[in-house]
This record gives structure tokens, C-alpha cells and sequence, in this order.
């Protein structure tokens, strides 16, 4: 398992808390990067992408919806910088992974990457930036656990 050097640990309580706490972690992890989002279905996963991506200027959060079935959303700042949004849910194997165009878009100059249930994949893992552990408390209220390299 690949080590990170920094670490963090927040806490939200509702769903808005969820998505301003996405604009420091978008500073605190700036592109490139890859990023899984790991956490139970439902734990606001996509809440905290809708943030990020509302952060960085690339359009509304209430745009923002799961790639579930798509496996990956595109979003594009006006200065051209890239972000994807990738869920790993329904895949099953290496070979279905490969099919999604991972490494290519992890090669493009300034993106940055956040991919839900990528945990599933060990090759995932190993190009990993960072691991953002997403764990509900009570109600509304979540706790992140984020582990990061410099690159």
C-alpha cells in the first residue's frame, strides 16, 4: 500500500458543510492529481465533487450528478483546466478499468482526477495523490480523513 505524508482529519455536519469544505480541500489538493473518494454509497461522495467542482469555476453544484452509469463526467474551467469525476462502482476487473481511459486522462497536463470506489483497484491505488476516507456520524454530520503526497 503506497504512504502518505500528509494527513488531515475534518468534519462537517450538514450537506452545505460538505460542499464549502470542497473549496479548501480543492486549494489543499490542486491538480494534478488523483484522488479516490472512499466511503459507504451514500455517504456524499459526489456532495463533496459537486463542491470541488463549483470551487474551481467549472460549473454550478447543482450540475454535478453521479457517473454511476457513465462511469465518468467531464468538467472544464474557462481557462481550460480539467477536472473528471469517475465512479468505479459497477466495474469489476482490470480489464473493464482499462476501458475507461484512465491512464490517458491521468497523463493530461493539469488534471485533476477524483474517482469514486477506486479502492476496488489496485492499480488505482498505487497512481493515487490522495485517499479521502468519507465515514458518516450522526445524522447529517460526516468525518474526512484525508492522506496526501506532494508531487
Amino acid at each position: 500500500m503506497k504512504e502518505y505524508v500528509r494527513e488531515k482529519r475534518l468534519k462537517t455536519r450538514s450537506e452545505a458543510g460538505t460542499l464549502a469544505l470542497a473549496q479548501m480541500i480543492s486549494e489543499l489538493l490542486a491538480a494534478p492529481k488523483i484522488v479516490v473518494l472512499t466511503g459507504e454509497m451514500g455517504v456524499g461522495k459526489t456532495t463533496l465533487v459537486k463542491g470541488w467542482v463549483e470551487a474551481l469555476g467549472m460549473g454550478r453544484a447543482g450540475e454535478v450528478t453521479s457517473p454511476t452509469f457513465s462511469l465518468m463526467h467531464e468538467y472544464t474551467s474557462k481557462s481550460g483546466k480539467k477536472l473528471y469525476h469517475l465512479d468505479l462502482y459497477r466495474l469489476e476487473t482490470e480489464r473493464e478499468l482499462a476501458t475507461v481511459g484512465l491512464e490517458e486522462i491521468a497523463e493530461e497536463p493539469g488534471a485533476l482526477v477524483l474517482v469514486e470506489w477506486g479502492e476496488q483497484f489496485a492499480s488505482v491505488m498505487e497512481r493515487a495523490d490522495a485517499v479521502i476516507v468519507m465515514e458518516p456520524l450522526e445524522g447529517d454530520e460526516r468525518s474526512f480523513l484525508l492522506r496526501w503526497t506532494d508531487r
